[in-house]
């Protein structure tokens, strides 16, 4: 794992009008590692996971691209960083191919005309290295299971060649198998050395495939585990406050060495 992250934030706050969304917000994720972001409901995960898209600029902080600061004010800018965003309605257009979905508004032409013939052999190809089974990249997406749809809508994301992958939810309201499906491919991800944001509300799924969990709670960082060295009650504990968390621990250790 490289010492330089591919993304960080130091410091970010964001503010709608008189609520403040995130406040004082820090984030690093490196090439091959996979960080799970968690927290309650309300807790500021979309609307960070939204900074970093280009949706919503910061108010306050730093954002670092490959060590560098840079300034995300739209999508364009994140895409053009190496940003690719698979958010829960993964807009996919259902009576377009699996090709038609992959490509589309990046068509590739030859002459001038739509080049179906590359296209289809590149989405074959592409599929194929992340071992995403399918029953043909010419079926309309309509008739794809859910986990199919999802694991089609992250080779998407994959088509600028991204650095850094925000997946929303991509298991949600998906069956065991499906689930499965979309982890493996989320370890693919990892062993491309892409740098991986995974927003999860399912413990198990984030224990499986994470290497680090970072916590927001009411819009601020409740803490970052290693996925090896912690446990699930003491992730729950920071999502949800508890006093008797790693977190306040370490704190207490710090205030403690200080008074001293």
């Amino acid at each position: 794992m490289s010492a330089t992250p591919v993304l960080a934030l130091r410091g970010v706050s964001k503010r709608f009008g008189a609520v403040q969304a995130l406040t004082d917000v820090d984030l690093e994720v490196h090439a091959g590692e996979v960080v799970a972001l968690v927290g309650d409901n309300g807790a500021g995960k979309s609307t960070l996971v939204k900074t970093i898209a280009g949706v919503h600029p910061i108010d306050d902080g730093v954002i670092e691209w490959q060590g560098s600061p840079v300034r995300i004010n739209k999508p364009h800018d994140a895409q053009g960083l190496g940003v690719a965003t698979v958010y829960q309605d993964l807009a996919l257009c259902d009576n377009l191919d699996v090709v038609g979905n992959l490509y589309l508004g990046r068509e590739l032409l030859h002459r001038g005309v739509i080049d179906e013939v590359t296209m289809e052999q590149k989405a074959r190809e592409l599929l194929s290295t992340l071992s995403i089974r399918i029953p043909s990249v010419r079926i309309p997406i309509a008739s794809l299971s859910g986990g199919q749809r999802q694991v089609v809508a992250i080779a998407r994301a994959l088509i600028g060649d991204p650095k850094l992958v925000i997946l929303d939810e991509p298991t949600a309201a998906l069956g065991v198998e499906q689930t499965a499906q979309v982890l493996d491919l989320v370890e693919r991800l990892r062993e491309r050395d892409l740098a991986v944001i995974l927003i999860s509300h399912n413990m198990a799924d984030v224990k499986a495939v994470a290497d680090t969990v970072a916590v927001l709670r009411l819009g601020k960082n409740n803490g970052s585990f290693s996925v090896k060295d912690t446990s699930h009650e003491e992730i729950i504990a920071a999502i949800t406050g508890a006093t008797d968390n790693a977190v306040t621990r370490r704190a207490g250790r710090r205030t403690a060495e200080a008074a001293k």
